[in-house]
């Protein structure tokens, strides 16, 4: 292993307002966003290290570069988005005394630890069920908790009754044009140490990462290709072929050993971004697969990571020829490294999931 050296804010009631209107608007995240997105939350997250490995590029037959956001704050990539989130919602509305959001992993904690760095309150809808160590990792950055039933349609309505009732500001966990912006800075740190990528690999749930890194992506360096990688029965391709939203609503969570992207759809701020910046070419993943890019970045790059980072390992090793046959430097974001060691999935049967 070696390292390179190196909006949708407001409340819930705005929420249903600003989907409708990204039809009309289009995109409203660009490089300046990202790029002052960057100085907001410099103080609060790491610059996380580019990885390589001469194993894993002899595997693929070309060089990979790993962007190792499993060693970010909070575990994953999160924490950027959230922190631009939280504090440019401080900036904007000074007088709100916290935000609220609803997530069982990933973005709870990191939304959590942004309202502690920005000293505002926190409340974190999660799902019934949700496992002790995540809630205890929410609670320990200070969150107060709140149980709903396991759907999304019971964890967006839950939240928005808690918005209206104590006035915070609503974090999406995705559809959020500052949460966006905060994501895309990852794209603005591996272009920065590795300029000339063919193709980055962005594995994707509600399609905030994916929009931010693919349109800081095609405005830093137009000729890498950005691609999407996707847990079975999502089918985003048919939606970036229509140009159109086709998952029915509500959107419905996948049945994923990936619970960070087992989100169906992308969301409806989330979707015109990445139709204007990421390749059509969508790489589907079964479980298997994700467990076998998981397990090997165990082995070889010696680091923890998630479900979601092994889609896009697994993408990089064996599926980017079919799109790119030429690609020689591919870029993959290991997105979180939040496993429960006792449980690892391959070890683990699959129908415990």
């Amino acid at each position: 292993m070696e390292a390179l050296q190196n909006g949708a804010r407001g409340d819930a009631d705005d929420e249903e307002d600003e989907s409708a209107r990204a039809g009309a608007e289009g995109a409203r995240v660009c490089l300046a966003e990202v790029r002052a997105a960057a100085k907001r939350i410099s103080a609060w997250i790491h610059r996380t290290p580019v990885l390589t490995s001469h194993a894993l590029d002899a595997m693929a037959g070309r060089q990979l570069y790993f962007k190792a956001e499993n060693l970010q704050k909070t575990g994953s990539f999160k924490a950027r988005g959230a922190c631009n989130a939280v504090f440019r919602e401080k900036e904007l509305n000074p007088a709100c005394g916290g935000v609220v959001t609803h997530s069982s992993g990933n973005h709870a904690q990191a939304v959590a630890y942004a309202a502690k760095c920005a000293g505002m309150g926190c409340s974190v809808v999660v799902p019934r069920g949700t496992p002790r160590v995540k809630c205890d990792a929410i609670q320990g950055y200070g969150a107060d908790l709140v149980f709903c039933n396991p759907t999304p349609t019971a964890r967006q309505e839950t939240c928005a009754t808690i918005a209206r009732e104590t006035g915070w500001s609503v974090i999406h966990s995705s559809d959020n044009y500052d949460v966006m912006a905060g994501q895309g800075t990852i794209a603005l740190e591996l272009l920065e140490e590795v300029p000339d990528l063919d193709a980055l690999v962005v594995a994707t749930g509600g399609g905030g990462m994916l929009g931010g890194v693919a349109m800081t992506t095609r405005a830093l360096s137009p000729n890498c290709q950005v691609y999407a990688v996707e847990p079975q029965g999502k089918e985003l391709a048919e939606s970036l072929k229509a140009q159109e939203r086709l998952w029915p609503e509500p959107s419905t969570f996948l049945n994923t050993v990936a619970d960070s992207i087992r989100l169906r759809a992308v969301g409806p701020l989330a979707f015109p971004v990445i139709c204007k910046s990421v390749n059509p070419h969508v790489f589907t993943v079964t479980d298997d697969q994700m467990i076998d890019g998981m397990r090997i970045t165990f082995e070889r790059l010696k680091q923890v990571v998630e479900a979601a980072s092994g889609a896009g390992v697994y993408a990089a090793l064996n599926l980017i020829g079919e799109a790119q046959p030429q690609a020689q430097k591919i870029g993959v974001v290991l997105c979180g490294g939040n496993v429960d060691l006792d449980a690892l999935p391959w070890i683990t049967p699959s129908n415990t999931y």
